[in-house]
């Protein structure tokens, strides 16, 4: 029995990372541009983490649609992110940097976490390992590929409404 229930669980977690895709090494980013994306602007609210998500879209400018993202738990900020989606060579790129709590960098000073766009959908944005999914006009979940100290990853879901 205990190993039925481990083996479900196993199949439970890879079922669950069908969320996330990686753009194949030696791959290129397919062309897109902002207006394919520019329905994730707004002013976002969800819960992860044990606590309440916020992120802040710009509309597209210059090139880019520019954001915000803070994780409040226990009455406290735990972690911002800022960054970007930049239309750049006929296709998309997301970049992000982290912040603690007192805004002191994660990344190195001239460091980004960058996630290269695999493909497009109707409501559905691939970059490697994020991606973003149109519920509604009110409501969006983005999946997320996080990686832990041991190095193993799991797939994270953020539901926001507006």
């Amino acid at each position: 029995m205990k190993y039925l229930l481990s083996v479900f669980f196993l199949i439970a977690a890879n079922l669950s990372a069908q969320n996330t895709l990686a753009l194949k090494e030696g791959s290129s980013s397919p062309k897109a541009s902002l207006s394919e994306v520019e329905w994730i602007e707004g002013h976002w609210k969800g819960e992860a983490f044990g606590g309440i998500t916020e992120e802040i879209w710009s509309p597209p400018l210059g090139g880019s649609m520019m954001f915000v993202f803070k994780l409040v738990a226990d009455g406290k900020v735990q972690f911002y992110e800022a960054g970007h989606i930049q239309e750049i060579n006929e296709t998309l790129l997301l970049q992000l940097k982290h912040f603690h709590g007192n805004f002191k960098g994660w990344e190195k000073k001239d460091e980004t976490v960058d996630f290269k766009l695999v493909k497009v959908e109707k409501d559905r944005i691939y970059f490697s390992d994020f991606t973003f999914e149109k519920v509604s006009e009110n409501e969006m979940n983005i999946y997320v590929v996080i990686g832990d100290e041991e190095g193993s990853t799991n797939e994270v879901k953020f539901n926001y409404k507006k």
